[in-house]
């Protein structure tokens, strides 16, 4: 059998051939980019969410109830193409809800369920039962990326949502996120930087905006460089289209994922790649061992300014 060997210089905890670099969670990027949130959380005990039919039975019984009722997506909807929705009460005044005999059952649930928590928080969010008890909703269009994903996938699957679609708690959002953004984090290089520190659940990877994102080294692209990404990040998108019966699970499976998606994604990885000066990128060991010496030379950068400032 035969082995491909290569030569270190020193291996670090991530076996990448780098410095001694620990990763660390931080509250806000490196760079100076969006930040990342994670999207809202419910703590409803399943009374503020809809299936199709309680969708459905809820207007039948109570048609002012449609226009509270909005589209809500988390990692399994996204991925998989599932219809889900959520009672999004945000705004509405009392008299009115009062009107709807089935919303105002299941805001009762959500209170009394809620009262019978062991988290003090839980308890206290029972006083405002018509609400997630962590809204993080953007009043603008956003990019999602799903916290668990497959460890099989070659590139976790990320897209755009419209702000009328409801973000769970189980997704990471970034408000405002633009082509350029997508291209950059759906690369093989966010994607090699993600497997290396991310962590996991079982052997699927674990996305974090604190230890990922956060901590992401984004290159100083040139106009043309940019748009060039830009460019290549919509093809990804329209390869997406070819297939509108197919999931994003779908489209991301290794063994099923389409010819027009696989070359739109090595077109981007190579246009991202160039944006860094694409020196010593042609395996992911190479591309992390670069990334981490982006890392610490912002931190290095970013602990001078402390102390002069101190």
């Amino acid at each position: 059998m035969k082995c491909d060997v290569q030569v270190a210089e020193h291996i670090n905890p991530y076996l990448i051939d780098a410095q001694d670099i620990i990763v660390t969670a931080r509250e806000h990027p490196i760079c100076n980019v969006l930040n990342m949130n994670n999207g809202s959380r419910p703590i409803d005990g399943g009374f503020l969410l809809l299936n199709e039919t309680e969708k459905e039975e809820i207007i039948k019984k109570s048609p002012i109830a449609q226009k509270w009722i909005r589209p809500f997506i988390g990692a399994e909807e996204f991925l998989n193409g599932k219809k889900r929705w959520c009672l999004w009460l945000v705004g509405v005044g009392p008299s009115e809800l009062r009107k709807s005999k089935p919303v105002m059952e299941r805001v009762n649930n959500v209170r009394k369920l809620r009262l019978k928590s062991k988290a003090s928080s839980t308890r206290k969010a029972a006083n405002i039962p018509t609400l997630f008890t962590g809204i993080q909703q953007p009043n603008v269009d956003y990019l999602i990326i799903p916290e668990v994903t497959s460890e099989k996938r070659k590139y976790i699957p990320i897209g755009f949502v419209d702000k009328n679609t409801i973000a769970s708690n189980l997704l990471y959002i970034i408000p405002k996120a633009n082509l350029y953004y997508f291209g950059i984090l759906t690369s093989i290089v966010h994607m090699a930087w993600m497997r290396a520190v991310a962590g996991r659940l079982e052997m699927r990877y674990r996305y974090s905006s604190s230890i990922v994102y956060n901590n992401f080294a984004w290159p100083n692209p040139t106009k043309s460089q940019k748009e060039a990404i830009e460019k290549a990040a919509q093809a990804v998108l329209d390869a997406r289209k070819l297939y509108p019966d197919s999931t994003l699970a779908d489209l991301y499976d290794p063994n099923t994922m389409p010819p027009e998606l696989v070359k739109a994604h090595e077109k981007l990885d190579n246009a991202v790649k160039a944006a860094y000066g694409n020196k010593g990128f042609e395996t992911e060991e190479e591309i992390v061992a670069t990334l981490m010496k982006l890392y610490k030379e912002a931190i290095d950068k970013e602990n001078v300014e402390k102390r002069s400032i101190s």
